[in-house]
């Protein structure tokens, strides 16, 4: 009979061992549901072990939102190939498989953290770090978008129209997980449709953005997003 030797890990190695075990029991419970027995038992460590490489709960909680936040930021990438709509629809596929498989810590991310999360008892320096979370993800995303319609230097009211895009998915994907009665899928084209909606209505009163529009539809083949949309449009005009 053999016996297996448990291998002993680094600090780091640890560490990241420890975060990614809190990640994966903060996507399906709330963080004031999990204990640190709960996650200790999880990495096959002792209790005071988690306490040995975080202060708490807390500061393990906050560490596994920053490891969330970056994955959530590179969901937005994508290669610069092909028609605009189809991108953007593939953006939102894995946009959406973040929120599916971290529900709750998407939740969390996104309506504050651990302020909202662990009963609001965190420091403002604590608050202040996770909403430097959220609007990076934020930022990433819309350098993302910039870049896919190949434009450096944004008028104003493109900006809105990117920036305003970003906030509609966030709560529509927050709704979504409230009950999850529509299809994802579905919800995944409307947002991209709904891009497409933003820009065509900041287009009436922006030349630039009505020029850029252009460009898009005319790369956009017959069976793409944006072509289903203007189908669908044109079928409720009298």
């Amino acid at each position: 009979m053999t016996t297996g030797v448990r291998r002993r890990m680094g600090v780091e190695e640890r560490r990241r061992q420890l975060i990614g075990v809190a990640l994966e029991l903060f996507s399906h419970r709330s963080p004031d549901e999990v204990s640190i027995d709960e996650i200790a038992a999880a990495a096959g460590i002792s209790r005071p072990l988690v306490y040995h490489y975080f202060p708490g709960k807390l500061s393990l909680y906050e560490a596994a939102l920053k490891r969330a936040a970056e994955d959530l930021a590179q969901r937005f990438e994508e290669p610069r190939e092909g028609p605009l709509g189809a991108r953007l629809l593939r953006v939102m596929g894995r946009f959406f498989d973040f929120v599916d498989e971290h529900g709750p810590g998407f939740s969390a991310l996104m309506r504050g953290g651990p302020a909202v999360s662990m009963g609001g008892s965190c420091s403002p320096e604590t608050v202040s770090a996770t909403n430097a979370l959220i609007d990076s993800v934020r930022q990433a995303a819309y350098v993302q978008i910039l870049a896919h319609l190949n434009v450096t230097a944004p008028s104003d009211r493109l900006e809105l129209v990117v920036r305003s895009w970003i906030s509609l998915a966030e709560s529509t994907a927050l709704l979504w997980l409230d009950g999850r009665r529509v299809p994802r899928e579905e919800l995944q084209l409307q947002l991209v449709h709904d891009f497409a909606a933003l820009a065509a209505v900041s287009a009436a009163y922006d030349p630039k953005t009505a020029a850029l529009l252009r460009t898009v539809l005319a790369d956009e083949p017959a069976d793409g997003p944006f072509a289903d949309l203007l189908n669908r449009l044109g079928a409720l005009l009298p």
